[in-house]
């Protein structure tokens, strides 16, 4: 008994500090180059593998293993972690896809019902992806995060607003590992000089 409960704790300390690596930023994967139009509108070009299928992976149901930056954009190192569910599936033939995610831990709504949903779009003209995320506790659609993936690793862009301040926001979907793809979000102050790291999370799937 004390051999197999010394196993188990190995175990278990090994997945810690794996998923504590995946709730970080990744520095060897760069953020692409920014680029505008003379009236500062993003340009974003669709990348040579973007493809209508790039989202396919997030089919069926997740959990889902988040860490929070506490307040953005004023320095802050502190972070929450919390745990929510997804559930994905595919739309409009192939060329788009639907989920809904909730939690009762979300940071400031703790032991509330917290329910989002996101609808991504593809464009087979431009090859570039769309998504559209709805909060429960707004009930607005944020501006669309537009991108594409190279190969397995996909970056989507917006311009937005946060506490009156533009920025420029990125997501990122990491799925070099289908079964436990990471998706991560940062902010720029400077329209991508530089970038602060806010949010990530690594999806476990739901068997």
């Amino acid at each position: 008994m004390k051999y197999a409960i010394i196993f188990l704790f190995a175990c278990t300390t090994h997945l810690v500090l794996g998923q504590n690596r995946e709730l970080t930023t990744d520095s060897a994967v760069a953020i692409p180059p920014v680029k505008f139009d003379a009236k500062g509108a993003l340009i974003v070009t669709a990348s040579a593998t973007s493809a209508n299928n790039d989202f396919d992976f997030l089919a069926g149901k997740w959990k889902m293993y988040h860490r929070r930056l506490n307040k953005r954009l004023v320095n802050c190192h502190d972070w929450t972690e919390f745990v929510s569910w997804d559930e994905n599936q595919p739309i409009l033939s192939g060329k788009g896809n639907v989920d809904t995610y909730r939690t009762t831990e979300m940071p400031g709504m703790e032991g509330q019902a917290f329910e989002g949903f996101t609808l991504r779009t593809f464009d087979p003209k431009t090859r570039l992806w769309s998504l559209y995320w709805v909060a429960s506790n707004v009930g607005v659609v944020d501006p669309p995060m537009v991108g594409s993936f190279d190969n397995t690793i996909g970056h989507f862009f917006c311009k937005d607003t946060y506490n009156g301040k533009p920025v420029l926001v990125v997501f990122r979907w990491d799925a070099r590992n289908k079964e436990r793809p990471i998706w991560s979000q940062a902010f720029s102050t400077d329209n991508g000089k530089t970038w602060e790291w806010n949010w990530y999370n690594v999806s476990e799937r739901v068997k």
